[in-house]
């Protein structure tokens, strides 16, 4: 199928007039002469154009991801657009924090011709803030909406998994608020989101309104209403306006003008020239896709590596001990909100990717309908990590060594132990044996539970090391967790020194990507003996599949998707369990063959599953699949001298001639029933004197009623493109001539000749009046 979209042209340097530049953002505004929003973002260049010459065009949706972090979400977004070169993307990104915003941005690849930005953090911005002051009417319709969505938050709990609803196409066909569709809590709350999208669209005013007290006294009778949860009875006004604003900041998407609306505040067309919405997570980056969705029909597409949901009920169970923690009735709305925003996108979105089967399950508890699941792993970029798979399998070990590997086999001796676990001399350098842990310092990780692991692999094996190697690019480290961890490395292990003249060397080593002894991620897995991941709590372990990627066995905690990563190639211990995580290493440093063969099968299950080539045709399969099945839009009216799509038939492209004249024997039906055929069969009448001809539509004559004649030819045909008008009209004359000949002969009348094959028909008289000759040709 052959999708035909708008592109974004560029000429001499500067934007078409055909393609009028959008709006970015909302602020802040870049001054005369300053940087500019994006630093490093490349005017984008032609694209490869598929067939019809025009490529696919997707808007990606992301919150708090590219291209403002530069975490693993950042990456991935990155390898996506830069995989995907044939297909153009626009980037609708919301912002979290002002730290955010205002930091550094990734560099756009050429393909992406358009960013929007909005924030989702301070004051709304000046064009849409207002003071709140509304007609009455609008502001009735507002409080209405605005019950319905904030019922469904103080209703069931557990919201019903009811499958997604045909796209609408276009406002005007939306569900009304409070209609018999919006029987559960989970329609209540679509039906009253998609009922103030509406509004905002067409009157504006809504984050203003959100701040009035009308919205409060909305949100206080909803949770006053019978029914309502216990959390949510004993919220005080403080608590209502807390959760007041912070329902205005996740509901900004709703009053942005990127959805094509009409009148003075539409910016173009924006989401509605698009051919598919890709979200990146199913949060607030899925209200766009949602709305867009609505209001045109257009698919969504929803991916997520970790459940959105549940990152926020972690973070709730965090701030919850906080000293500064909102109060239960706060996190109870708050959590509602979220569970209906999820529930709604997993239900209208067309395909949902989770990233692993721990974030499948998350899905499916939420909502989300089993059969429009699809997992795709998120595919990493193995070429970093090939010299160190392969200087590793380059190295062997003596048969006969302790620990020495069968024959036949490559053994690693740079990790081996030998009689009494003093290090082998490998290269002229001493090598000890070296746990490895690898990822952003934060409490989830447990580096405490690993610390006091690593003082029991200590007593069994005095000369082990560890190397903590933080990645600040992929989340931001604590500082006071970090901290702690130091100071009990410190205590727990002393500095040592060999001798009494050399200088003394703390076994636990901190260190980060990006200095001179760690340049890349690749050279600490290098040294690693074992690969160590200690976390509680995790979603995907990126880093556990790039220490496969380096063949190195594992050893980590069964959390999140860590054995769905793994599978047979590592060992796997119980989370906040020291004792058991040091046993595993112990097992892996005393065992070098087994260390072996662990680690290269490790490396050939991410070979298998979790490259980014995979990964990105799967994706380049879904675009298709989804756009496929979505009605054409159109952006604009087609130019004139542009051939239109689809115009044609497809019949009209197949290598058949048509025939130059009419056959012989349709010459009757094309002279418009003036003549009858010669052969024809004789009219019958019946009791009632009306003439019925057989294979001819009947006429009927009552009683005291005139003759008429009626023709028989079908009602005209609309006229169609002018360069087939004269093949199509050719080829639908001989059809109804065929059709007529066939249906009025019998069996002494004449039969149609087989095409091109000569022959002399008795049943034709000699000398035909249209023909002439005895041999006729079809």
């Amino acid at each position: 199928m052959v999708t035909f979209l708008h592109p974004f042209r560029w000429q001499d340097g500067q934007p078409s007039v055909a393609a009028p530049v959008q709006r970015l953002s909302f602020f802040p505004q870049v001054p005369p002469g300053g940087a500019p929003p994006f630093p490093g973002r490349r005017r984008p260049s032609p694209v490869r154009r598929g067939e019809g010459g025009a490529p696919v065009r997707v808007a990606l949706l992301t919150e708090g991801g590219y291209p403002y972090a530069r975490g693993e979400s950042g990456s991935w977004c990155e390898r996506l657009l830069r995989g995907l070169a044939d297909h153009e993307f626009e980037i609708c990104a919301l912002s979290r924090t002002a730290r955010q915003h205002a930091g550094p941005r990734s560099a756009l690849p050429p393909n992406v011709t358009l960013v929007r930005t909005a924030p989702l953090w301070g004051p709304p911005p000046a064009e849409h803030r207002g003071d709140g002051r509304v007609p009455r009417r609008l502001g009735r319709r507002y409080a209405e909406a605005f019950a319905e969505l904030t019922a469904a938050l103080c209703g069931s709990p557990h919201p019903a998994r009811t499958p997604a609803p045909p796209a609408t196409g276009g406002a005007e066909s939306g569900t009304p608020v409070g209609g018999a569709a919006a029987a559960g809590p989970a329609d209540r709350f679509g039906a009253g989101l998609y009922a103030l999208a509406e509004l905002a669209a067409e009157h504006g005013g809504l984050s203003g309104w959100l701040r009035s007290e009308g919205a409060l006294r909305v949100l206080e009778a909803a949770c006053r209403a019978p029914g309502a949860p216990r959390a949510v009875r004993s919220a005080r006004v403080t608590d209502l306006l807390a959760v007041v604003e912070r329902l205005e900041r996740v509901l900004r998407p709703v009053s942005l003008d990127w959805y094509g609306a009409t009148g003075a505040r539409a910016a173009g067309r924006g989401l509605a020239d698009v051919a598919l919405c890709h979200a990146v997570g199913g949060g607030a980056a899925a209200l766009p896709g949602l709305l867009a969705r609505h209001f045109h029909g257009t698919p969504l597409l929803v991916t997520e590596h970790g459940a959105r949901l549940r990152e926020h009920y972690l973070i709730s169970a965090a701030h919850a001990v906080a000293p500064s923690a909102p109060s239960a009735p706060v996190r109870a709305l708050l959590s509602a909100f979220q569970a209906r925003l999820a529930h709604e996108a997993y239900a209208s979105a067309a395909l949902i990717t989770p990233g692993n089967t721990h974030t499948r399950r998350w899905q499916e508890r939420c909502g989300a309908d089993r059969g429009r699941l699809r997992t795709i792993y998120p595919g990493m970029d193995a070429r970093p990590f090939h010299e160190v798979a392969r200087e590793s399998a380059r190295v062997a070990v003596p048969v006969g060594a302790a620990g020495a590997a069968a024959p036949g086999r490559t053994p690693r001796p740079e990790r081996d132990l030998p009689p009494g676990g003093a290090p082998r001399p490998v290269g002229g350098r001493a090598t000890a044996p070296t746990l490895v842990w690898v990822g952003a310092v934060e409490p989830g990780k447990d580096l405490v539970g690993l610390l006091h692991a690593f003082a029991e692999v200590r007593r069994s094996v005095p000369d082990a090391r560890l190397r903590l190697v933080a990645t600040p690019q992929r989340g931001r480290t604590d500082p006071e967790y970090l901290a702690h961890c130091r100071a009990l490395a410190a205590q727990l292990f002393p500095d040592e020194a060999p001798d009494r003249h050399a200088v003394g060397e703390n076994p636990v080593r901190f260190e980060e990507v990006g200095e001179p002894a760690v340049p890349t991620v690749a050279d600490a897995y290098a040294a690693a003996s074992v690969a160590v991941l200690s976390s509680v709590t995790e979603g995907f372990p990126v880093q556990l599949v790039e220490s496969m990627f380096c063949a190195r066995a594992t050893v980590s905690t069964d959390v999140g998707a860590v054995c769905e990563a793994i599978g047979g190639t590592g060992l796997v211990v119980p989370p906040r369990n020291p004792r058991a995580l040091a046993d595993a290493c112990l097992d892996l440093l005393a065992d070098p063959a087994r260390r072996e063969r662990l680690g290269g099968a490790a490396r050939a299950r991410a070979l298998e599953l979790f490259t980014v080539e995979q990964s990105l045709a799967a994706f380049r399969s879904i675009y298709l699949e989804l756009i496929s099945d979505s009605p054409a839009r159109w952006s604009g009216p087609v130019p004139a001298g542009t051939g239109v799509p689809f115009s044609r038939p497809a019949e009209a492209h197949l290598p058949a001639r048509l025939p130059t004249a009419v056959p012989s024997w349709a010459d009757t039906a094309i002279a418009g029933g003036d003549r009858r055929p010669r052969h024809a069969p004789r009219a019958v009448a019946d009791a009632d004197g009306n003439a019925d001809t057989p294979g001819a539509p009947a006429i009927r004559r009552g009683p005291g009623t005139s003759t008429t004649s009626t023709s028989a030819t079908p009602p005209p045909l609309p006229a169609p493109v002018p360069a087939v008008a004269a093949a199509a009209t050719a080829a639908t004359v001989a059809s109804a001539a065929a059709v007529g000949a066939l249906a009025g002969g019998t069996g002494t009348g004449p039969r149609p000749p087989a095409p091109g094959v000569p022959r002399t028909d008795r049943a034709h008289p000699d000398q035909c009046r249209s023909c002439g000759p005895t041999s006729h040709r079809a």
